[in-house]
């Protein structure tokens, strides 16, 4: 599945999953703690308007089949005090699309 495509599922998604979508998209592993904490602040230094998201993290499991995984990763991003460990909700614009592609490790 593409950005596109989470897209039209809904314009607004959180960031655990945009960021697991990118990583899918660059066949790359999701599960770095320190690479999503990167992306975070890429996305805050590009601009994008995000809005914090209460993620429960035992409803994490999703669509992603990942559903253990993504529940140890968000308890671990949960310990990190720090705004870039954060989940939050955007607008998947084609502007921000462009920002999230825009990302390098």
């Amino acid at each position: 599945m593409t950005l596109e495509e989470l897209r039209q599922k809904a314009f607004f998604q959180n960031t655990i999953d945009v960021w697991i979508m990118y990583c899918a998209e660059r066949n790359r592993n999701w599960y770095d703690i320190d690479a999503y904490r990167r992306f975070i602040s890429h996305l805050n230094a590009k601009g994008v308007k995000m809005q914090k998201f209460p993620l429960c993290i035992k409803e994490s499991g999703g669509m992603y089949e990942r559903g253990k995984d993504k529940a140890q990763f968000l308890d671990q991003l949960s310990k990190i005090p720090s705004d870039d460990a954060a989940a939050y909700t955007l607008k998947l614009s084609g502007d921000v699309i462009a920002a999230i592609r825009s990302f390098s490790n």
